[in-house]
């Protein structure tokens, strides 16, 4: 968290510093902006947060910090973790070990299973149903649902539909057009969807719990889009530095008739 003027919940301004006197770390992620440690060699991919920690995915790094952003627990992971989401208190992360955007036959999906606690991978479940490479997932109501590339040309968006014990349960079509490789990030908040998908500019969709296209919008939650666990969103960006290496950011968003999300004023 840089040591700057946040704002707080009764619209004041108070300096970083103070704020983590006064607040107790688990709410320290209401701030409007969060750094997580560290600089890698790859993008962020996604992130996901309870009320102790945030845990994000750079590809080949998954890394869980306390909600200031300090590093917690790092660990190396394979090529190509993505989007991750949290379900009683596992870690649960899209994988593609093959080929992205490609037509079926060339991915190789798969969803890990960590532990909260300390990254202990506990499980592989494969999802060979995510034919162009498993990207993302989210979970609403105790069924997980995968999200992942697209190839050139396809029109509609694929949300696969899966049991607590990963048994694949249905294919969702989703009307949206095409997005560029498909959709990165999930989260189902407020009664919808927000899928983040890469462009330029980069592209929101808001889809409602049947899968119907609400919205389409200019706005960019590519990089991680996830609900706190006391109701509210924050979405992720990736700083790609001089170096080539990259960092992450966590900001708070609301919901926007005009533009699905946005940041607070």
């Amino acid at each position: 968290m840089p040591e700057t003027m946040l704002r707080s919940r009764w619209g004041g301004l108070i300096p970083g510093l103070l704020l983590a006197v006064i607040l107790p770390s688990r709410l320290l992620a209401a701030a409007e902006r969060v750094t997580c440690e560290g600089r890698y060699p790859h993008h962020l991919q996604g992130i996901c947060l309870d009320d102790a920690a945030i845990y994000w995915c750079f590809t080949t790094q998954l890394v869980k910090t306390d909600l200031r952003g300090k590093i917690v627990k790092q660990i190396p992971v394979a090529n190509h973790h993505g989007d991750l989401c949290l379900c009683e208190g596992k870690v649960c992360v899209a994988v593609n070990l093959g080929e992205f955007n490609e037509p079926a036959g060339k991915a190789d999906s798969w969803i890990y299973i960590y532990r909260a606690a300390d990254l202990t991978l506990l499980a592989k479940h494969a999802t060979p149903e995510v034919v162009h490479g498993a990207g993302g997932i989210g979970m609403r109501n105790g069924r997980f649902y995968v999200v992942g590339g697209l190839p050139e040309g396809v029109t509609e968006n694929y949300v696969y539909e899966y049991d607590q014990e990963f048994r694949f349960q249905k294919r969702h079509v989703i009307a949206s057009g095409h997005t560029d490789l498909g959709i990165q990030t999930a989260t189902f908040a407020e009664g919808r969807w927000y899928f983040g998908c890469y462009g330029k500019p980069e592209v929101l969709l808001v889809i409602d719990a049947d899968f119907r296209l609400i919205r389409r919008t200019e706005f960019n939650c590519s990089y991680g889009i996830a609900a706190r666990p006391e109701g509210g969103l924050v979405a992720a960006d990736n700083l790609r530095l001089p170096n080539k290496e990259h960092e992450g950011v966590v900001f708070d968003v609301i919901p926007d008739a005009e533009h699905g999300l946005k940041r607070p004023d």
